[in-house]
């Protein structure tokens, strides 16, 4: 089952780091974002292959945000449109801060967890699920 989290960030928010204490305030076990629509000043971003910041210093609007959302952690990638219209994408860093408004919608899938361990193929910490249902046997929850 999907139940959803509808949050609108501040001026000043920090939109990762918001996204993290949702998660931890809420108990998320596992969430993707739905849609995202509002304003950064800064962006921060790591593209792809790179291992600094990529700062879009001004006001931006957020095009896109995707990943997925847990008390174990976030992983989520990003578009935003600078004032002159150019396009940059990549991993959504903290120090993105919103700038008027963020509207959230997060769908959050009961009876899964996510969590993130280092894989030895990548290098990286890629994601886990886990299916609780199926943890608990045919039985289901009490």
């Amino acid at each position: 089952m999907i139940t959803l989290h509808i949050e609108r960030l501040r001026p000043g928010d920090d939109l990762r780091r918001s996204l993290e204490a949702i998660a931890r305030r809420q108990d998320i076990g596992a969430a993707f974002v739905l849609s995202a629509v509002g304003s950064l000043a800064p962006a921060m971003l790591r593209l792809a292959g790179r291992d600094t910041a990529t700062i879009i210093d001004g006001d931006s609007e957020l095009l896109t945000l995707s990943g997925t959302v847990s008390r174990h952690g976030v992983h989520l990638h990003m578009m935003v449109a600078d004032a002159d219209g150019r396009v940059t994408g990549g991993h959504l860093l903290a120090g993105s801060i919103v700038r008027t408004t963020m509207e959230l919608v997060l769908g959050i899938a009961t009876g899964w967890d996510i969590r993130r361990e280092i894989d030895p193929a990548t290098g990286f910490e890629e994601m886990v699920a886990e299916n609780l249902h199926e943890l608990l046997g045919a039985r289901g929850p009490d």
